[in-house]
């Protein structure tokens, strides 16, 4: 049986997409880091965090994931307040920046975690778009205060890399990931092929 350590739609809507059947079982383990971690660091850190501490004792296999987003070597994760989220727009209108996505997958006896960078290029905003984005309430949850695949989208120009870790989990490599531990996919018909 698959875990997923995440509440985030996001994630659950890709591992659907991608043909697995899992529950959800979110982590709450403390997400504090040590400074001085590159952006790859920390989401593989993050990422195997959440998912040992939900494998404890299971004997299921578990998918944890972390997302941050890296410009001008400041990491924006989510942003606590709407003029934070404000700020964090502001910085990155009109120029590319760096997503980076970690995996962690374990049994509670293998454990694998790599993480996928992504290039993210956006438009220039005024403000006033940017606080009326903000007053939707998408950004709060989001890391770098932008959802890609949602009203965030608009900002977008174009995205060099995986589309799906920029949402929260790309896809090919999770699912290369997955197959490794023998999780079997769902058919067209939703049946499991083993």
């Amino acid at each position: 049986m698959l875990i997923l350590a995440s509440n985030s739609p996001r994630r659950k809507q890709i591992l659907e997409m991608l043909g697995f059947d899992f529950d959800v079982k979110p982590s709450d383990c403390d997400e504090t880091v040590c400074s001085g971690l590159t952006p790859s660091q920390i989401v593989c850190e993050l990422a195997q965090r959440k998912a040992c501490s939900v494998s404890h004792g299971l004997g299921d296999v578990v998918l944890g994931s972390d997302t941050v987003v890296s410009i001008d070597g400041c990491i924006l994760g989510k942003p606590d307040s709407e003029q934070e989220a404000v700020s964090m727009l502001q910085k990155l209108s009109g120029r590319c920046h760096s997503v980076f996505t970690g995996v962690c997958v374990t049994n509670g006896c293998q454990t694998e975690t790599l993480f996928v960078e992504a290039k993210v290029y956006f438009k220039q905003l005024d403000l006033k778009t940017i606080k009326q984005y903000v007053r939707t309430g998408e950004p709060m949850d989001k890391a770098g205060a932008y959802g890609v695949q949602g009203l965030g989208g608009k900002f977008v120009d174009k995205i060099e890399g995986d589309y799906y870790a920029v949402m929260g989990l790309p896809s090919t490599v999770t699912k290369e990931l997955l197959m490794r531990f023998g999780l079997p996919l769902k058919n067209r018909d939703g049946n499991r092929n083993e």
